[in-house]
């Protein structure tokens, strides 16, 4: 999240003095540009890895982050992320050569199994994946932000350039999610393994120009987050969430294009690396600040390289997929960076070391036989590649150069894959580490088994027999397994119901078991209108809702029985409506309510249902039958 000294512009001074220091960056680095003061004779890479704890019993988040890091501290590769229960490793930038790629694997590794070997002590473990399967909305409250002024600094600042009164997610794949949220730390939905590449500032605008055009076939092959609160969403649902979730816009009768903070960009770069920093900077709101403790431009005039903090600040909070980063190497040297953002974290280690290794070896590839990319493919075309390699994944079919359709597999086979390794051979990589890590993204296209298929078969599957939260803890139970073997995806089987080892409801929200496919009325409907309902679904409840979607009442089939049964020869001519049998004030649960509880309850009050509300608003309904399903399995458990 780069510097941590930062906070919200509070005061017309500040944010003068912060605009002031940013425009005088953005002057010193192209001075710096001009008078090539930037380190052009060696490539590295890098790349920071995100993931999730959860607690080994309900493989829910575990939001201990604060507590882990400070049995770290000796540990500076190991930071804080948004949410408490998101941590972050750096690791070492290394040269593009040799062993650079296993080294990868192997430091990441290392590095995960020092937090793993902290976790065990708090009987949590990690998940890499781009989206926890088993995350809650609930998870998602502005308690579980991480106690940084950082991060409490970006919360305020986002909600207060929102044009909106709530942010929202809308997003459609196999099922659908739409939801409102009043906090951005929605975006503590994603984590990503983030891959750098340094390039030459000679070379940045073609480069650059080649990641944007690679990134819908690196999301395809890569994705593995289709699965967001028990909802089958996009393959790669990252791309949606991180965009709606830090998105202050809103809708209005106007066609005013307003570019959201995270964007994929609008045009190919043209001119040099400070064309987006202006673009950024022109098309966004400052969102934070800190004490500018440097003159950029009189450090330019003593011969000092500067840290260029207001531009970096401001660089982290528009979120571009391919970012370009500013940094200042061991020898003094300032140097530019390609920040690949779309690729997921996991599933495993061995996986996203195949990830980088495609994107790396491609980029290289490209370089070798193409001086620039803009004739041959649109951006328009690009972009699209994009949207829809987050939404179908694999499955996709892309416009690549002069306007070819191709689907993505065979792109990636035929096309990129020998480009991929061309520019590993270039950069001198190891053969053994160019063939286990390409032959790994080959894997995956030929058998058509992504991240993100494997999850969408799974919880499929799943689905069927069991409940929506025993699901979701099967595919992460599956997920974990396979990720302390570190086996390539392509090679899991998916997971059965027998499978599914220590679920226990004991600690479950009535929202992560509840019906949210509801059949309502409204108390002014023909009593006929309910039977028939009811008699088609075959339900035995039928909540009341007004206009508006607030619950206002509650039919049962012993209330119509009991009316058909005792109505006389005139009443069947008499027209009856549902607020003459409706209870007026059924007794109710809301979201956060315990299983155990909502079970008491019911025996308590001697009821067969409770419909859920969040204030008055009706979300969901629960049923004896739907605990008659947990206790059965649970039974089938103590059985095996």
């Amino acid at each position: 999240m780069g510097f941590q000294k930062v906070n919200t512009v509070d005061s017309q001074g500040e944010m003068l003095r912060f605009v002031r220091g940013l425009l005088g960056d953005v002057q010193a680095f192209e001075y710096m540009l001009e008078n090539d003061w930037f380190e052009s004779d060696i490539v590295r890479i890098g790349a920071e890895q995100e993931m999730v704890m959860v607690h080994n019993k309900t493989l829910k988040p575990a939001c201990i982050n604060v507590e882990v890091l400070e049995r770290m501290k000796d540990y500076p590769w190991c930071v804080a992320e948004l949410a408490r229960f998101n941590l972050e490793t750096n690791l070492n930038p290394r040269e593009f050569t040799g062993t650079c790629l296993s080294d990868l694997e192997a430091e990441n590794v290392h590095y995960l199994s020092l937090i793993q070997k902290v976790l065990n002590d708090f009987d949590a473990s990690i998940v890499l994946c781009g989206i926890l399967p088993t995350l809650r909305k609930n998870d998602l409250e502005m308690h579980n932000l991480t106690p940084r002024d950082r991060y409490f600094a970006l919360m305020a600042a986002i909600q207060k350039h929102m044009l909106g009164s709530s942010f929202e997610l809308r997003v459609e794949g196999v099922d659908e999610l739409l939801i409102r949220h009043d906090s951005p730390l929605l975006e503590a939905c994603n984590t990503s393994f983030q891959v750098h590449l340094q390039v030459a500032p000679q070379d940045f605008v073609r480069m650059y120009n080649f990641a944007q055009a690679v990134t819908g076939p690196v999301i395809a092959i890569s994705a593995n987050s289709p699965l967001v609160f028990g909802r089958r969403l996009w393959h790669e649902s990252r791309i949606a969430l991180f965009q709606q979730s830090l998105d202050t816009r809103t809708t209005s009768d106007h066609m005013r294009e307003r570019l959201p903070r995270v964007n994929f960009g609008s045009g190919w770069l043209r001119r040099d690396i400070t064309q987006i920093y202006k673009e950024d900077i022109s098309r966004f709101r400052v969102l934070l600040a800190g004490g500018i403790e440097e003159d950029s431009m009189a450090m330019i005039a003593e011969g000092k390289v500067p840290k260029l903090k207001a531009l970096q600040v401001h660089n982290s909070t528009v979120y571009r997929w391919n970012r370009p980063c500013y940094g200042i190497s061991p020898n003094g040297k300032p140097h530019l960076r390609i920040e690949n953002r779309v690729i997921p974290s996991g599933p495993t280690p061995v996986d996203e070391t195949a990830n980088a290794a495609f994107w790396l070896g491609t980029m290289v590839g490209l370089s070798l036989h193409h001086d620039d990319i803009t004739k041959q493919m649109d951006f328009a075309d690009a972009r699209d590649n994009f949207l829809k390699a987050a939404k179908f994944g694999i499955d996709s079919s892309f416009t690549w150069f002069k306007d070819k359709k191709i689907p993505a597999a065979e792109l990636i086979l035929k096309h990129l894959l020998p480009l991929a390794k061309e520019g590993l051979k270039h950069r001198k990589v190891k053969a053994s580490d160019i063939n286990k890590y390409l032959g790994i993204i080959e894997a995956r296209a030929k058998e058509h088994k992504t991240g993100a298929r494997w999850a969408l078969r799974s919880y499929t599957n799943l689905i069927s027999h069991v409940t929506v939260d025993e699901a979701v803890t099967g595919v992460t139970a599956a997920t974990i397994k396979n990720q302390k073997e570190n086996k390539p995806v392509h090679t899991w089987k998916e997971p059965t119901p027998a499978d599914i080892d220590g679920w226990s409801p004991s600690k479950m929200k009535i929202e992560e078991f509840m019906s949210t496919d509801l059949f309502t009325v409204q108390k002014d409907d023909p009593i006929e209108l309910v039977a028939e309902i009811m008699n088609w679904r075959r339900i035995r409840y039928m909540p009341v809702e007004n206009s508006k979607g607030e619950l206002v009442g509650l039919v049962s089939s012993r209330m119509l029985l009991r009316y058909f049964a005792r109505r006389t020869k005139m009443e069947i001519d008499d027209v009856t409506t549902v607020k003459d049998i409706m209870v007026e004030k059924p007794e109710t649960a809301t979201p956060e309510t315990l299983i155990l509880v909502a079970m008491a309850r019911m025996r308590e009050k001697n009821i067969g249902c409770l419909p859920i509300v969040k204030g008055k608003d009706l979300v969901g309904i629960i049923t004896e039958m739907d605990f008659l399903r947990v206790t059965s399995r649970l039974i089938e458990r103590l059985e095996k």
